[in-house]
C-alpha cells in the first residue's frame, strides 16, 4: 500500500489518494489519515496516466532512412514501401520498444497501435510490435490494430493476411477504405472489415477520409454499416480530415449518425497539420476534423500521437502532453471548459474508445497515475514539464527530475 497526501486533482480540489496493490482504494480529503506513511504531493497535480489511442509503433523512428518526398500522405506511403520491405521482427521490436518506453516516461501507460498488415511487410510489423508489447508488459499495456495500409481490394492477398493477424492475436480490426480506387471498392472494404470484426468478435479502428477531398464519404459508409449491423460503441474512425471541407448538410448528417452509432473519432492534429493542405495556396486547410461540431453532438473525440519520426511526421516523442498542447492550438481550445475537454481527449475519451472499465481517478480503478510538477492541469499543459512520477497498475514505473539554474550578477 502507498499513499499521496494533499495533491491537486484535475478539478482543482485537494485530496489524498490511497493505492493498495493495483487499485485505488480511497481518494478524497483526509483519505490518508491513519494509514501508511503518506508522501507529500502538495503543490502538484495528480492525473490518470495518459492513453495514446492512435499511434503507429511499427513505423516509428525510420525517418532518417527514407528518401525525401513531397510531404503528402501519398508521398509518405510510397516512401515507406522500400523500408517496409526490409523490416525484420527485431528491427520493429527495437523501434517500438523505444517509443513505448519514451511514452511511459512522459506519462502514458496504455497505447493502441496500428500495425501495417499488407503484402509488402506481411505480418512482420505485427510480430515486432507484439514482441515489444511483451517486452514492456511490466510498464505499459499495448493493444494492436491490424491495419491494411495498402488497401484490401487494391492489395490482393491483404485480406488473408488480416485473417492471419486476427488468429495471431491482433486486438482490433483496422481499415482504410478511402484508399481504395472507387466507391464500390470503398464499400467492399468497409464490409470486409466489419465481417472480420464480427467473425473474431473484435472492435474496429479504421483510418477514414484522411484526405483533402471534400467529396470523400467513407465515414458515412462506416457509420451506416455500424448502424445496420448494430455494432454500436465498438467503432473508432481516425483522422476524418475531409469532413472539415465537406458541405455542412453532409457533415451534420454524418455526425448525427456517428453519435447514434457510438463511433469515436480519433483526431490527430499533430500529423495532419503538416500533411494536409499541401496543394493549397493562400488559405491553407488545417487538416483537422470538425472537433467543435463533433463535441457539440456528444461524439467521443480523442487526440492521438499518430506518428513518431516516420515518413509522415518528422517530429513526435511519445508525449501526450505535447499532443494535447498542439491539439488545443489547432482546434481553438482555450476556455476552462475547452481545456478540460483537452484533458479528456487524452485520458477518458481514448479509454471510452478502448472500452476500458477500470480507468480513471476513482475508487476501484487501476492505479495508472502520474504526478506532475504543476498546481493544475492547465499549468501542466502550459509548462510542458515531464511528470515527476508515473505508476502503472499501482507500481512506480518512471521518475523524471530536472535541474535548472539561473545565474544572476
Amino acid at each position: 500500500m502507498w499513499t499521496l497526501r494533499d495533491v491537486f486533482l484535475p478539478g482543482g480540489e485537494v485530496a489524498d489518494i490511497v493505492v493498495d496493490g493495483q487499485r485505488i482504494t480511497a481518494i478524497g480529503p483526509g483519505a490518508a489519515a491513519g494509514g501508511a506513511a503518506a508522501e507529500d504531493g502538495s503543490g502538484k497535480v495528480l492525473l490518470p496516466a495518459f492513453i495514446d489511442g492512435h499511434v503507429h509503433l511499427d513505423k516509428a523512428l525510420i525517418r532518417d532512412e527514407l528518401r525525401e518526398h513531397d510531404g503528402t500522405l501519398t508521398g509518405a506511403i510510397q516512401a515507406i514501401h522500400e523500408r517496409k520491405r526490409r523490416y525484420t521482427v527485431e528491427d520493429v521490436r527495437r523501434r517500438a520498444r523505444s517509443v513505448i518506453e519514451a511514452s511511459v516516461r512522459s506519462g502514458t501507460t496504455r497505447l493502441r497501435s496500428h500495425v501495417d498488415v499488407d503484402t509488402i511487410g506481411r505480418l512482420t510489423p505485427l510480430e515486432g510490435v507484439m514482441a515489444a508489447a511483451a517486452d514492456c508488459a511490466d510498464i505499459a499495456e499495448v493493444r494492436t490494430i491490424a491495419f491494411p495500409q495498402e488497401g484490401l481490394i487494391r492489395d490482393p492477398g491483404a485480406y488473408a493476411l488480416m485473417e492471419a493477424a486476427m488468429e495471431a492475436g491482433a486486438d482490433v480490426v483496422g481499415g482504410m477504405p478511402h484508399w481504395e480506387l472507387d466507391e464500390a471498392g470503398q464499400r467492399e472494404h468497409v464490409g470486409l472489415c466489419f465481417d472480420l470484426a464480427q467473425r473474431f468478435d473484435r472492435d474496429l479502428d479504421m483510418h477514414v477520409d484522411e484526405s483533402d477531398d471534400a467529396g470523400m464519404r467513407t465515414l458515412e459508409m462506416v457509420a451506416d454499416e455500424a448502424l445496420r449491423r448494430g455494432y454500436l460503441g465498438r467503432v473508432c474512425a481516425g483522422h476524418v480530415c475531409s469532413l472539415a471541407a465537406a458541405p455542412y448538410d453532409y457533415a451534420e448528417r454524418v455526425i448525427d449518425k456517428c453519435a447514434r452509432a457510438g463511433i469515436s473519432i480519433a483526431a490527430n492534429p499533430v500529423t495532419n497539420l503538416v500533411l494536409q493542405g499541401r496543394g493549397d495556396r493562400g488559405l491553407i486547410r488545417r487538416g483537422l476534423t470538425r472537433v467543435a461540431e463533433l463535441r457539440a453532438a456528444g461524439v467521443n473525440v480523442l487526440f492521438g500521437q499518430d506518428c513518431v519520426k516516420d515518413g509522415f511526421y518528422p517530429f513526435g516523442r511519445g508525449s501526450m502532453l505535447e499532443v494535447a498542447l498542439i491539439s488545443a492550438h489547432a482546434a481553438h481550445l482555450t476556455t476552462r471548459s475547452d481545456l478540460a475537454f483537452v484533458l479528456r481527449a487524452v485520458t477518458e475519451a481514448p479509454a471510452k474508445a478502448m472500452r476500458l472499465a477500470d480507468y480513471g481517478l476513482n475508487v476501484g480503478a487501476r492505479a495508472d497515475l502520474q504526478l506532475l510538477p504543476a498546481p493544475s492541469w492547465e499549468e501542466a499543459l502550459r509548462l510542458q514539464r515531464a511528470p515527476e512520477k508515473v505508476w502503472f497498475a499501482g507500481r512506480l514505473v518512471a521518475e523524471n527530475s530536472a535541474v535548472s539554474k539561473l545565474h544572476r550578477r
